[in-house]
């Protein structure tokens, strides 16, 4: 399993907040341009549309955050795959790539749920715009097996995932731009699973099995 740096509750909560706050200073600071421009040009069109599509990405993020970020209820709260499908596509209906989500709904242990979601970040950022990420829930009982596919050319894995990942210390401090990497691994390591990435041309896939399935599926 991945050795992850070691980071205190405190710090792992001021990092998330940092970056659930750089998530969406952009949409609500476009509403508030899109306000200031209405009290100069009372109901311009675009203005408002401007208010509209920003105020519904701000939505958007936050209804993902709560579920891939939040405490989602309880230690052994479990949540519905279908509602982490919707906050999903409607996250990623501002994003750079389409999202298409297959495989069965059920509920889940909520932090198999937010390890998916924090995923479809990763493989959302992996990618140039207009191109495609792919959730494939293939088996969640006996033993779990997620599939994420980022598809497009040309691949961009964050070099922070990668390099955490691959267990490789550096002398960096984890800061609110690698928390999200470093949280969908811890995630995947409070969740008894494992996580792989595989890239070849156009395509990078990360894959989510129960800890020691693939080998005893090797064997």
């Amino acid at each position: 399993m991945t050795n992850l740096p070691a980071l205190s509750a405190p710090e792992l909560a001021a990092l998330l907040a940092s970056r659930l706050c750089h998530d969406i200073i952009s949409p609500v600071g476009a509403v508030q341009s899109g306000l200031e421009l209405l009290d100069e040009m009372p109901d311009d069109p675009e203005s408002m549309a401007l208010v509209r599509n920003s105020t519904k990405s701000a939505v958007a993020k936050l209804q993902f955050a709560r579920i891939a970020y939040g405490a989602s209820g309880s230690t052994t709260a479990q949540i519905d795959l279908g509602d982490a499908q919707q906050v999903a596509e409607g996250f990623m209906s501002f994003e750079r790539a389409g999202l298409s989500w297959s495989g069965e709904r059920a509920y889940v242990p909520k932090n198999i749920a937010k390890l998916i979601l924090n995923l479809v970040v990763i493989a959302n950022a992996s990618v140039p715009r207009g191109k495609e990420v792919e959730v494939a829930v293939e088996r969640l009982e006996p033993t779990v097996r997620v599939v994420v596919t980022a598809r497009g050319a040309p691949l961009r894995v964050p070099a922070k995932f990668r390099a955490l990942l691959a267990g490789e210390a550096d002398d960096e401090a984890i800061d609110a731009h690698a928390v999200q990497p470093y949280y969908t691994l811890l995630l995947a390591a409070e969740a008894g699973l494992g996580v792989s990435l595989e890239q070849k041309e156009g395509e990078a896939v990360f894959t989510v099995e129960s800890a020691g399935s693939a080998a005893s599926e090797a064997a």
